[in-house]
């Protein structure tokens, strides 16, 4: 199997996950930003991540592939409930992650930017919809400090560094991509057992967290 992805992308993490969970081979297809062409003439639009299945055909959204995965390879491992507390902390954190996320991706060293136009589409068309990131990044401090405080919130929601309900659920594949996106965040302060989780998932998912990046 195949998968299309932006190494950045949360939805991507999801996808890839359940992989790196259930220990399934799978090649890593990194698309290129600003190339169009590739995920329309598999699934009819530009998105990611796809999977090409084993008889060739196509599978977008990351859920998607997720259940399918799960349901189909193997015993189902997102077996535990989930935790509506966990669904309205991220959330809350989805109301400025963003802006905090966005300028530094456009910054980074990911594959999908590998070429001037592929960092220049995704700058330009981030812009436009969150504003100027030199200025997003001058803002930064009162953010992550909002950040710090809301992972505090969180840390008392995390019951394992295994699995954040104790038994792996959809809350796991929901929260990780989260956090792993904000290790590209420097100067960030977690409470242990939300760092402890984080790492352990990172190994468990073999999904590398961004600190090589972090700005």
């Amino acid at each position: 199997m195949k998968l299309f992805i932006y190494d950045h992308c949360p939805y991507c993490v999801k996808a890839r996950m359940i992989f790196g969970l259930k220990d399934l081979p799978v090649r890593l297809v990194t698309l290129l930003s600003d190339d169009k062409a590739t995920p329309i003439s598999m699934i009819g639009k530009k998105m990611a991540p796809i999977l090409q299945k084993d008889d060739g055909s196509y599978m977008p959204e990351s859920m998607d592939i997720v259940h399918y995965i799960d349901n189909h390879h193997g015993t189902p491992l997102l077996t535990g409930k989930t935790n509506p507390a966990i669904a309205n902390w991220l959330q809350h954190v989805d109301g400025y992650r963003n802006k905090l996320l966005l300028p530094r991706f456009a910054n980074a060293d990911f594959e999908e930017f590998a070429t001037d136009s592929a960092r220049r589409y995704f700058t330009d068309k981030k812009q436009a919809a969150m504003g100027d990131f030199t200025a997003l990044l001058a803002d930064s401090a009162d953010l992550i400090a909002q950040l710090e405080d809301d992972l505090q919130h969180l840390a008392p929601l995390i019951t394992s560094p295994e699995a954040v309900n104790g038994t792996l659920s959809e809350d796991d594949i929901h929260l990780f991509p989260v956090l792993r996106s904000l290790s590209i965040v420097a100067g960030v302060a977690l409470p242990s057992n939300v760092e402890a989780y984080r790492n352990r998932m990172a190994q468990r998912c073999d999904i590398p967290l961004l600190f090589d990046m972090e700005q």
